[in-house]
Parts: structure tokens; C-alpha cells; sequence
């Protein structure tokens, strides 16, 4: 079998990118240096952020948030991404690591992140990404879109009577008995329906513009948390527009009023009632605003065809924000690449 060599791996590289590697956009793109004492002030001990020249140096932080946004670009398990960053030159590219360098593991990866997660610091990267596109010229145009769109986590396969102590806040008594069998159960997602279906897990509570359908606020909650509740939190001034547009499940007479006196101009759907349906000018009314309207399902339709779609694997509420979070990020630096690809055209 012949040798593998350094211009090998080069004339590959180069190819890879005459082939329109996307990751080469994104690692271009993303200002990754400003996010660094954010991530560094929460993540390293003491002893490292002294940054001693002693002894072993810890994984640049870099490296490992942008193995993370891989794992979402890709929706990939811990043991896969570390697999797939060995396996792929692509990837191993994107993190900035030679052939000798030593790659983090599936365990690193995972106290990584659950160090930035327990921080809540996904949240202020989200929103430093977000300055990030205001700068390069993409402020929120046209008016904010606010849906919500369900993120299933694999489903718990609970009695009727271990779901109803979940639901009271308690935990049952066998779990208790068996640590193993309790750190392995979701007790924060809960079951919704939609469409006649059932599913588990959380909501993704997202504020996109109407003009670049981009993410500017997002929440997340458990899936039976109704769409209207995480409503007031989404919405904000940044806007060069007044308008709101969401559909028929968020109007209510408390929400009209709400936003009139933070000076939002509504455009939310108005929906008929028994003995009281729409009139032909409401209707047409509704049409207009669904041509505005329905650009953000055209991001949540963006996040589950993406590989892997939205499906998160992990327990907990705290571990959900962080996965979705990033899930969010991952979206908008996707479409940032898509903006900019447009602008060069």
C-alpha cells in the first residue's frame, strides 16, 4: 500500500475546497478569536488560565467549541463527531489540527460542554454571533416572525404512574433506588400533541426576520408549554420594522394590548370562531400576512432537513437549552454563508 504524505493530504485539501467545501465558508466567516474569553473564563481552572509554559497544555477552547458547532452543523453523538473528525480531512481542517495533533475525545467533548451549559453561556454566544451579523450588515429587517417548533429527545418508556409523579414534580420511588436507572430519565421533557401525533421532548421558541430569516431570539421550553407563553420574551426593538407576525394560536385580546403599548404593530393572524367566522376581508387579510409569515418555516424547515435533523440526545432541561442553542447558532452561520455567497453573486 503506498505511503500517505504531506502533499498528498495538501492536493486533497486543495480539492476539497475546489469542490466548494462548505466548512471552508463557515471557519471564514465566524469571528471564533472574539468568543474566546467568554468561553475561557468559564471553562478553565485556575492553574490553566494562568496559562503556565509548565507541564501539559490544556485543548486550545477553540478547538473544542468548534467541534461542538460540527456536532450541531451535523447533529452527530459525541462518539460519532470524534470518530468522524479522525476519519474526515474536512473536519479535521475546520478545527485547525494537523495530522500529529491529538484530537479530543468524545469525553472531553462531553464536560466541555457541560461546563458551558451549567455557565448558561450559549445564550450570550448566540447574542455575540448576533452583533457579529448586525456588523457585517445584516440587521433585522422587515418585521419579527415568532413560531415554535418541537425538538423531540428519545422517548421514556415510563409507566402511567412514574409519568404523574414526573408531572408533580416528584421523583419515583424505584428510580431512587436504582441512581443508574434515574440519571438515564428525561424528567424535564414532557409529551404535547400536534396534527393529531404525539411527541417528547422540548420547544424551540424562535424570533426570525422577515428580510434574512435570520434567528435573533430564541427560547426553550418543555414541549407542553403552550406557543403564546414564551411569547413576550421573544420579541424586542431591534427591528427596523414594528411589524409581529405570528400565527392564529398566539392572538389573544391581552396580546393586541401588550403589544400596542410596547409599539408593535400586529400582524397576527386572526382566526374564526363558532357563529363567528372570518369575513372575506379577514381571510384576504390572513392571506397577506401568511406571505410574510411563513419565511419562518423556512428556517425551522432548514433545521430538520439538515443532516440529522432536530432530534436531541440528551437528559435534562439545561443540557436541552445548550443542544438547541447550538442548534440555532449552527442555522444561523449556515444561512450567513448562504447571505454571503448571495451578496457575491
Amino acid at each position: 500500500m503506498a505511503q500517505f504524505g504531506f502533499f498528498d493530504a495538501d492536493k486533497r485539501l486543495s480539492a476539497l475546497s475546489a469542490k466548494g467545501d462548505p466548512l471552508v465558508g463557515i471557519s471564514a466567516l465566524v469571528p471564533w478569536e472574539t468568543l474566546r474569553d467568554d468561553i475561557e473564563a468559564v471553562v478553565l481552572t485556575a492553574d490553566e488560565a494562568r496559562k503556565s509554559s509548565a507541564g501539559r497544555k490544556p485543548i486550545d477552547v477553540l478547538v473544542l467549541f468548534r467541534m461542538l458547532v460540527l456536532q450541531s452543523l451535523y447533529n452527530l453523538s459525541d462518539e460519532q463527531i470524534e470518530y468522524q473528525v479522525r476519519d474526515r480531512m474536512s473536519f479535521t481542517r475546520f478545527l485547525g489540527l494537523g495530522f500529529e495533533s491529538g484530537i479530543p475525545d468524545g469525553t472531553t467533548l462531553w464536560l466541555f460542554r457541560e461546563k458551558l451549559a451549567q455557565a448558561g453561556l450559549i445564550d450570550r454566544l448566540f447574542e455575540r454571533f448576533g452583533q457579529h451579523l448586525e456588523a457585517r450588515g445584516y440587521i433585522a429587517r422587515g418585521g419579527q416572525m415568532v413560531d415554535a417548533t418541537i425538538v423531540p429527545v428519545p422517548r421514556q418508556r415510563n409507566s402511567r404512574d412514574e409519568n404523574d409523579q414526573v408531572k408533580a414534580g416528584t421523583t419515583p420511588k424505584d428510580w431512587k433506588r436504582r441512581p443508574s436507572k434515574n440519571r438515564q430519565k428525561d424528567k424535564d421533557a414532557r409529551w404535547t400533541k400536534k396534527h393529531g401525533r404525539s411527541f417528547f421532548g422540548y420547544k424551540n421558541h424562535v424570533n426570525a426576520d422577515a428580510r434574512h430569516k435570520l434567528i435573533r431570539q430564541y427560547g426553550v421550553t418543555d414541549a407542553s408549554v403552550h406557543d403564546s407563553q414564551a411569547f413576550d420574551d421573544l420579541l424586542n426593538k431591534g427591528n427596523t420594522s414594528s411589524d409581529v407576525y405570528a400565527d392564529s394560536a398566539y392572538r389573544s385580546a391581552e396580546t393586541e394590548r401588550k403589544l400596542k403599548a410596547r409599539g408593535f404593530r400586529s400582524r397576527i393572524h386572526k382566526r374564526g370562531r363558532r357563529n363567528r367566522p372570518l369575513s372575506d376581508a379577514e381571510t384576504k387579510a390572513n392571506s397577506r400576512k401568511s406571505k410574510v409569515r411563513a419565511r419562518i418555516e423556512h428556517v425551522f424547515g432548514a433545521q430538520e432537513n439538515a443532516p440529522g435533523g432536530r432530534l436531541v440526545r440528551t437528559i435534562g432541561i439545561v443540557r436541552a437549552k445548550i443542544k438547541i442553542g447550538l442548534q440555532n447558532l449552527a442555522y444561523n452561520i449556515r444561512r450567513l454563508v448562504i447571505l454571503e455567497r448571495a451578496a457575491a453573486a
